[in-house]
């Protein structure tokens, strides 16, 4: 699969997730098994471009390519020179962010509001092609199904989308009225993918292997993109990929290599953050490692009276250290995700 003229490893992408896909834990996705991961959003303000906040969602370093950047705004002109400074700090691919529900992106008419003013929506994707098509940068754009059950446009924007040079589309499978809540549904996504010939790619509660192959059979889809499934659970790509290719379930993975990985995610989050910050983003990360494991509780509670990287990382050595004495493997993955009680919770800082 490619994106323009950009190949892919595979068909399994990472999803943006504010406060979530920062550069450790997209690089972590890669090295299990997603073969595409994207940036969460950075704004198009440019007196935001320099801040703390934006500098880190920006940070690529030593991340393996394509390096995709996703930005938001409504200012056509603003969002086709956020492109252009993306670009120019090693972004590959610029994805357009009007998937987001939430409120604080919503009032402001950016993210999954755009969808509302289909017009506006078409103008900003054409200002961010025509900014970037002459460096070669293909631009894709994520959406959801439309405003709400009565207005979904879905199939009528990615028409116009298409038309104006957008490369890919993703589809979440959902209403910006329905925020996370209630079901994903996919016919909307296989309308999508009958009306246009850029890759496709579905996003919606996909928890499981067998989610994924269903949900690609029903909606022809040329990809799946997986979120919240994969908080706490980045090893779910390369268990989508091995049932994808085989038919077969991996067994789940043991202890020690989950500890492994989560104590380098915790020294390069810190790294990333700084001790004060890094400390307190971290613990959402641990919380969604450790959800359903024996004392998984216990362990979230004590981490949030830690102070310092060096006590929490020493907390999270000594949990997983007693459970392997217990077991080998983790428990068999249930293929459900509790939802998040706001998915774009950002952290402050």
């Amino acid at each position: 699969m490619h994106i323009g003229p950009i190949p892919l490893a595979n068909r399994l992408f990472a999803a943006p997730m504010a406060g979530v896909t920062d550069r450790p834990f997209r690089q972590l996705c890669r090295a299990l098994g997603a073969g595409y991961a994207v940036s969460e959003m950075v704004t198009s303000r440019k007196d935001l471009w320099n801040s703390l906040k934006t500098s880190r969602r920006a940070n690529h370093e030593g991340e393996p390519g394509p390096i995709a950047v996703q930005i938001a705004g409504t200012d056509a002109p603003m969002m086709a020179e956020a492109a252009l400074y993306n670009v120019e700090r090693g972004a590959q691919i610029i994805d357009i962010n009007m998937g987001c529900p939430a409120k604080k992106v919503c009032n402001k008419w950016a993210g999954s509001a755009l969808m509302q003013n289909e017009a506006l929506a078409v103008e900003i994707a054409a200002a961010v092609v025509n900014a970037c098509a002459p460096r070669g940068v293909p631009v894709t754009l994520k959406m959801r199904t439309g405003w709400s059950q009565e207005h979904k446009n879905a199939v009528a924007l990615a028409r116009q989308f298409e038309a104006v040079g957008i490369q890919m589309l993703t589809v979440h499978g959902r209403t910006r009225e329905q925020g996370y809540r209630g079901m994903a549904e996919y016919d909307t996504i296989a309308a999508v993918k009958q009306a246009v010939r850029v890759p496709v790619v579905a996003n919606g509660d996909i928890t499981s292997p067998e989610k994924a192959r269903d949900v690609l059979a029903a909606t022809g889809a040329d990809a799946i993109m997986v979120g919240r499934a994969a908080q706490g659970r980045p090893w779910i790509f390369r268990e989508i990929g091995h049932f994808l290719a085989t038919g077969e379930h991996l067994p789940p993975p043991r202890v020690a290599e989950v500890r492994a990985l989560l104590l380098e995610h915790l020294q390069d989050h810190y790294s990333l953050y700084g001790a004060y910050t890094g400390v307190r983003t971290a613990r959402k990360h641990i919380a969604w490692y450790v959800r359903a494991l024996p004392g998984g509780e216990a362990l979230r509670q004590h981490i949030n009276t830690l102070e310092t990287c060096d006590a929490q990382w020493q907390a999270v050595a000594d949990y997983l250290d007693a459970l392997g004495d217990q077991m080998e493997r983790l428990p068999a993955a249930t293929g459900t995700t509790e939802p998040l009680q706001d998915e774009t919770e950002e952290p402050s800082a």
